[in-house]
């Protein structure tokens, strides 16, 4: 009876041995199928040091191949860390896409502009300029608007639209996550008057700086969009006018609305159609 019961905790423990190292060798292989790296860049509009996540695919080091991009930003409150701690998926999906994916700092609350008033809030020229260039010289991306995509939740869905409404040039695809699309009726929130001055004495910078008012700078050729938003989200009014008003124009877009708050729950979701158009938007461009 002794022997076949230390028969029995010996298989048990050979069967966790093996477990715990099958365990092991699966988390080596999840972790090595990605790869981060923080990309740290002496700003010079702003004269200050900025950190930036970089997901790098498997294939990055084990192909000698150029890669398509995408810039991922966050809302406020956020930083470059918000996506891979709240979406840890999001690491996966440059694999899956093979894609370098970007997260950039973009501020607390800096809506991804160039501040009138604040000279520490440029963030369109870091972005479009000082990102943009460190990053194609630090990887192996391909350096050009058919490869290059930008997109964000809620002040980086606002960003993400000014940026490439603005730079079509630099992106050759844009997306929208729950974006704050417009930003007038919200005076008093975000710290939109710290970047605009108040809205009362500055009612032409406010309407300018709003990506709803901005549609005029679209061709529909140029600029591939996708954006989407819940149906219960404060910013919902304000992607539906966007989107009529884009019809009214015959800019072509993909528009998504369904149930949904403003939270990492819709936007966990939301991430994975805006990949899915931004790998069809490489593949077509890159081979044309």
């Amino acid at each position: 009876m002794k022997t076949n019961t230390a028969r029995t905790i010996n298989n048990a423990n050979n069967m966790k041995l093996k477990f715990f190292i099958l365990l092991l060798i699966g988390q080596s292989i999840y972790v090595s199928a990605f790869q981060l790296d923080t990309l740290v860049i002496e700003s010079h509009s702003m004269d200050k040091q900025i950190s930036n996540l970089v997901i790098l695919p498997d294939d990055y080091n084990s192909q000698n191949i150029s890669f398509p991009v995408v810039y991922l930003l966050h809302g406020a409150g956020g930083d470059y860390t918000n996506w891979v701690t709240k979406v840890p998926a999001i690491k996966a999906y440059a694999d899956t896409h093979n894609i370098i994916i970007v997260c950039p700092d973009g501020g607390v609350t800096s809506w991804y502009f160039d501040s009138h008033i604040d000279p520490s809030m440029k963030y369109e020229t870091y972005i479009s300029q000082e990102l943009i260039n460190a990053v194609d010289q630090s990887y192996r991306t391909i350096a050009n608007n058919k490869a290059r995509a930008i997109t964000g939740l809620s002040m980086g869905g606002h960003g993400a639209f000014y940026l490439a409404f603005k730079h079509p040039d630099i992106w050759g695809a844009a997306g929208s996550m729950s974006g704050g699309l417009d930003l007038r009726p919200f005076p008093n929130n975000w710290d939109l008057a710290k970047r605009l001055g108040s809205q009362a004495e500055n009612s032409e910078r406010w309407t300018q700086h709003s990506v709803i008012n901005m549609v005029y700078l679209l061709d529909g050729k140029n600029l591939k969009l996708i954006f989407d938003c819940g149906v219960d989200d404060f910013f919902y009014d304000a992607n539906q006018r966007l989107h009529q008003k884009l019809v009214e124009r015959r800019i072509p877009h993909d528009y998504i609305e369904r149930p949904g708050r403003h939270n990492w729950d819709y936007w966990n979701n939301a991430i994975n159609y805006q990949l899915l158009f931004f790998n069809d938007f490489f593949k077509t461009a890159i081979t044309d």
